[in-house]
């Protein structure tokens, strides 16, 4: 396998760092990690499309690991974030890359679609499905699968984390920074057949007071090795424990400006460029096979794929080889060499 190497890009208004494989005149590939996550979450597609042949970057994202932090929420607003990885792509001397992402890194690879098509050849997004409208609790909640979520006792769905965060960000910060060994084991679980069809534990944040059943801490779980070695457990605690939750957390409380540079997007917000989708099966937050999460991309992608991997939320620690063969599939099939 080709080395994986350390960088860091430096802007006036950011820094960024991030892991890079493969040929430097290869075709380019940017990873972009959701929450809570590392560039490292991509070591295996680094080597494996670094092995094939494409010059491939993975970036701690804002407010993670050793990229820069702010102290004000403000500041995680999507458009920044997506203006990080413009300034990181051109940093790289490329016109453009082929976008790949997962939770949260979904919403930025979408964003730098809809509003830069030019810089994007093609877009992949793993777990959360595009909204041209903005990915915001006002827009989710309205898709919530009322069979599992009666909107009487559940009427956010899924989605009361979110509200949690906008209106309790201190008190969910402080949860996960409590032990956060503990939050990573706890939270990297993998997912059966069994979670089909069951409430996920997000739908009643706001009802207990708080992550964890209110209890202010994570329990001290047996960590899931088909998630988390031992070896990105302890990478994970060393860079949480220096850069804490509040970066990454702020992520969900900027709604508002969020809908705001949706409603700037090219083109109505429809994506005319390759995109991949691939739906976790067993996925109780983004559950995109039962409810009706995924339409409005189907409406908005003119040249959309779609791909079912019989997984959990953590798709890519738990199945790295069949995500990688599901990406390589799609570069084939829309000849993107």
């Amino acid at each position: 396998m080709p080395a994986i190497t350390e960088h860091v890009f430096r802007s006036e208004r950011h820094e960024t760092f991030y892991l890079e494989c493969g040929p430097a005149d290869g075709p380019l590939m940017i990873f972009v990690h959701g929450w809570p996550a590392l560039s490292v979450m991509w070591r295996d597609q680094l080597e494996h499309f670094g092995a094939l042949g494409y010059r491939c970057v993975a970036p701690d994202m804002r407010g993670y690991g050793r990229s820069s932090a702010s102290p004000r929420r403000e500041h995680y607003a999507l458009e920044l974030i997506v203006e990080d990885m413009v300034e990181l792509l051109r940093g790289l001397g490329a016109e453009h890359a082929i976008w790949v992402g997962h939770d949260w890194g979904g919403p930025v690879v979408w964003g730098l679609a809809s509003h830069q098509p030019e810089l994007c050849r093609a877009v992949a997004s793993l777990c959360v499905p595009y909204f041209a409208n903005g990915f915001v609790p006002a827009n989710v909640i309205p898709l919530v699968d009322r069979n599992v979520y009666p909107e009487e006792k559940y009427p956010a769905g899924q989605w009361d984390y979110q509200l949690f965060y906008q209106d309790h960000l201190e008190a969910a910060t402080a949860a996960f920074e409590a032990d956060v060994r503990a939050t990573f084991k706890a939270l990297f679980r993998s997912a059966t057949a069994k979670e089909k069809g069951r409430p996920a534990l997000t739908a009643r944040i706001s009802r207990d007071g708080g992550w964890f059943g209110g209890a202010g801490r994570a329990p001290d779980l047996p960590r899931d090795p088909g998630v988390l070695s031992e070896d990105d457990l302890e990478r994970y605690a060393a860079a949480f424990t220096g850069t804490g939750f509040f970066g990454p957390d702020a992520w969900y409380v900027n709604a508002d400006a969020n809908l705001r540079y949706a409603a700037r997007a090219l083109d109505d917000g429809v994506l005319r460029m390759p995109v991949l989708f691939l739906h976790a099966t067993y996925d109780s937050i983004c559950e995109t096979i039962d409810s009706r999460l995924a339409e409005p991309m189907r409406r908005d992608c003119t040249n959309l794929t779609e791909r079912v991997l019989d997984t959990g939320h953590w798709i890519v620690q738990e199945q790295p080889a069949a995500v990688n063969a599901a990406i390589a599939d799609w570069l084939r099939e829309a000849a993107l060499p």
